[in-house]
């Protein structure tokens, strides 16, 4: 393992929304379309430049996209019942947020908002409101990652046990809220780790619309480092036609690739950047549709391949093959009419194995692959 950081980086200051009453229950998402999907085209429909912004002002103690509607939020709490789902779903509307980011919100409201008289109904409502959330859509791996995260880290600590009911409230609700600061500065921390890596000339190769890849490569052109950018188109979706016209915003040199055009490029590359839906026990990745391929080229002629992650992405599960976990399927055109006995793949992700990555770029530190089990280790004690 090499690590350039000693874990989190933590802020003191911390503005949290006020709630209202109590109750978890929501229905599943009903589309056929996994929600995991949905929310990745929504949010990419709907990129501006300032979108990382906000993300980066995270850093400075207070996120502008993150300071919730404060009086709409008490007038729906005299109207109706605090629902975990709505929460969340408020929350995850705001493109510089990531999904399990909006679920840590969600819960941390679920405290603020419990009328339990004991530790053990707050736990109970805590693991209630959880079950839901992993529930809605059971293909976000971030989201259920999240959720069993932000559980462990809230409720490890034997002094609960010892303290008055009101004083153990206010100490998971101090941790529920840290955790959630964590959360929010994981994307700048993972962006200062990742700089001594791009050096100037250098060609970065990355694939798809991941939002702390575009932090990386948006504070090295902060620092001045000259470097190019080749971007996958991303179909179908067309994710990397959203992040190329993103950098040349940043006045980052970007050529535009057709996704079957990784192995012809790949000799002008000098490192692939992506980032991650999820990193699994075995230190390998699920990422979007055709990294696999991308690392599987970039390994045969000797290129790097990094890995941008947050930790709360970090999942316990251990895929043995492609098919190996739960399919997020989205919708796919081709432009022309497609025979009805012809079957199409609409998986929107796949499995990358650790052998073909490089390092992981986490607001853990700088962590080879093989180290991702013994840091899973120490995050779910």
């Amino acid at each position: 393992m090499w690590r350039r950081s000693p874990s989190f980086i933590l802020d003191r200051t911390s503005s949290s929304p006020p709630m209202a009453a109590d109750t978890t229950r929501a229905p599943q998402n009903p589309d056929s379309i996994s929600a995991y999907y949905q929310t990745r085209a929504a949010h990419h429909g709907v990129i501006t430049s300032e979108w990382l912004s906000q993300a980066q002002a995270a850093v400075g103690g207070v996120v502008s996209g993150d300071e919730h509607p404060v009086s709409s939020l008490n007038e729906l709490g005299n109207e109706k019942s605090f629902n975990v789902i709505e929460e969340f779903n408020s929350w995850r509307k705001q493109p510089d947020l990531a999904e399990a980011v909006a679920a840590i919100r969600a819960l941390a409201a679920v405290i603020r908002a419990s009328e339990a008289t004991t530790m053990m109904e707050l736990e109970i409502e805590l693991k209630t409101a959880s079950d839901t959330l992993k529930s809605w859509d059971t293909t976000s791996i971030s989201l259920t990652a999240g959720c069993d995260l932000f559980i462990r880290y809230v409720t490890r600590t034997s002094a609960l046990e010892y303290e008055d009911f009101n004083s153990a409230k206010s100490r998971l609700l101090e941790r529920a809220e840290k955790f959630g600061e964590i959360s929010c500065k994981a994307r700048r921390i993972i962006a200062m780790l990742s700089q001594d890596f791009i050096f100037d000339g250098c060609t970065i190769l990355v694939h798809g619309l991941s939002r702390v890849v575009l932090e990386i490569l948006k504070t090295a052109a902060q620092n001045n480092k000259l470097f190019r950018v080749l971007c996958t188109e991303g179909r179908p979706d067309g994710t990397g036609v959203l992040l190329s016209s993103e950098l040349s915003k940043l006045d980052i040199p970007v050529k535009l690739l057709l996704d079957s055009a990784v192995a012809y490029s790949m000799d002008e590359v000098d490192m692939v950047f992506v980032g991650a839906d999820g990193v699994v026990e075995s230190g390998g990745i699920i990422n979007m549709m055709g990294t696999y391929q991308i690392a599987l080229v970039a390994h045969s002629m000797n290129k790097p391949v990094y890995v941008a992650a947050e930790s709360y992405k970090f999942a316990r599960l251990y895929p043995l093959d492609q098919k190996d976990m739960a399919p997020a399927l989205r919708p796919i055109e081709f432009g022309l009419k497609i025979p009805t006995k012809v079957e199409v793949e609409r998986s929107a992700r796949d499995y990358t194995p650790p052998q073909y990555l490089t390092l992981l770029f986490t607001d853990l530190g700088v962590l080879s692959p093989s180290v991702v089990s013994d840091e899973l280790i120490q995050l779910y004690l």
